[in-house]
């Protein structure tokens, strides 16, 4: 994937995380560490809840995923020819 794809993915990735946010009133990353800590074992008793949790979670390690192959990819080339001067669209 080429880095204006993965900073496209990266911020429709993020939008949906917003959703996830505004409806928990947490941060992704503070969700994903207590989900990942075992604080929220408890979530599987509701399926909304559980339904929810599991996407959030896949959609978040998604994004740091992006992130990661940006940031190796960023720091490997040359940033003035990664840098677009004329929108892809």
């Amino acid at each position: 994937m080429k880095i204006h794809e993965l900073v496209i993915e990266m911020k429709l990735l993020e939008r949906r995380l917003t959703l996830y946010e505004e409806k928990y009133g947490v941060l992704s990353e503070d969700f994903y560490r207590a989900l990942m800590s075992g604080e929220l074992a408890h979530y599987d008793e509701y399926d909304e809840t559980r339904a929810d949790f599991s996407r959030w979670k896949g959609i978040y390690e998604t994004w740091q995923r992006r992130k990661s192959a940006y940031r190796e990819q960023i720091a490997e080339c040359d940033f003035l020819k990664a840098l677009r001067f004329q929108p892809a669209y």
